[in-house]
């Protein structure tokens, strides 16, 4: 009878023990990874979330002074797809541990080679490519669940901006691409088929040169008479240039073309541009 007993008893543990394993529970801080394109490449961010439940965060969950893993359960991840300057501090391509050591009113952050670290366990000051200080900017709403998003993109910048509680910290991304761009652009002119309407744009969008964008526009027009995203894009470089009669004549054949086009966008788009000239 106790031999029985003894084995129902094991028996009832391993039933247990095994239905333990199999039982799926949301997790206390759920993981997150956000993408965002940027410059010629992308940033990458992955970061567990964890949640106040009633607690008090910082100089108390997270303390001051302290190195924190910026998240919950591994450090969190962050990857560059090209070299870039964050908070002004030149980092090369590739995939950092994101570190922070918060304060009342400074964080200082740290991108360190420990991807692999779980929290702060394994980190080594010795392995810093990256160290900087930030302000701590109070809020005046409460955030729930810790939160990283990229913002303010533009075609060489963006920020990166943490909070949780009441506080927040940004921090800038800065990427060289005019320099590798500029450069592209002159090789590509010098093969037959050459990008006229990309490099009417670029010089357009970033204050280069407008009678070379405009020349460029205009041979990009001449191979493609039915492209009105073309024509109005140089009917911007005519309206930029101060040319108003000519970028009304422009703008009006894309109006035509986007018509026949059946694209509502640009003729949107040429109907506020003629509005101006």
């Amino acid at each position: 009878m106790k031999k029985t007993l003894s084995i129902l008893i094991t028996l009832f543990f391993i039933s247990t023990n095994l239905l333990s394993q199999g039982l799926k529970t949301p997790q206390a801080s759920t993981t997150q990874t956000i993408k965002q394109d940027f410059a010629l490449s992308s940033i990458e961010i992955n970061y567990s979330r964890p949640s106040m439940r009633g607690r008090t965060i910082f100089g108390d969950l997270v303390p001051f002074g302290k190195p924190w893993r910026t998240g919950a359960n591994n450090a969190t991840k962050i990857t560059f797809g090209e070299d870039v300057k964050v908070g002004g501090v030149a980092v090369k391509a590739g995939s950092y541990a994101l570190y922070t050591i918060p304060g009342q009113n400074e964080w200082e952050v740290i991108l360190n080679k420990g991807t692999g670290n779980w929290g702060v366990m394994g980190f080594n000051a010795a392995d810093n490519v990256a160290k900087f200080n930030v302000k701590a900017v109070e809020l005046d709403f409460t955030t729930e669940t810790f939160s990283i998003q990229i913002g303010e993109v533009t075609s060489n910048s963006a920020d990166i901006m943490i909070w949780w509680e009441k506080t927040a910290i940004i921090f800038p991304v800065t990427a060289d691409v005019d320099t590798k761009i500029m450069a592209d652009i002159d090789k590509a002119m010098n093969v037959d088929s050459k990008p006229y309407f990309a490099a009417a744009g670029y010089y357009f969008d970033n204050g280069k040169d407008l009678t070379k964008a405009l020349a460029w526009a205009n041979k990009a027009v001449e191979a493609n008479p039915k492209a009105y995203y073309m024509f109005l894009l140089k009917a911007r470089i005519q309206a930029k240039m101060g040319d108003k009669a000519g970028a009304k004549i422009t703008s009006l054949k894309s109006l035509e073309l986007a018509k026949e086009g059946g694209n509502p966008d640009y003729v949107a788009l040429n109907e506020k541009l003629l509005k101006t000239l």
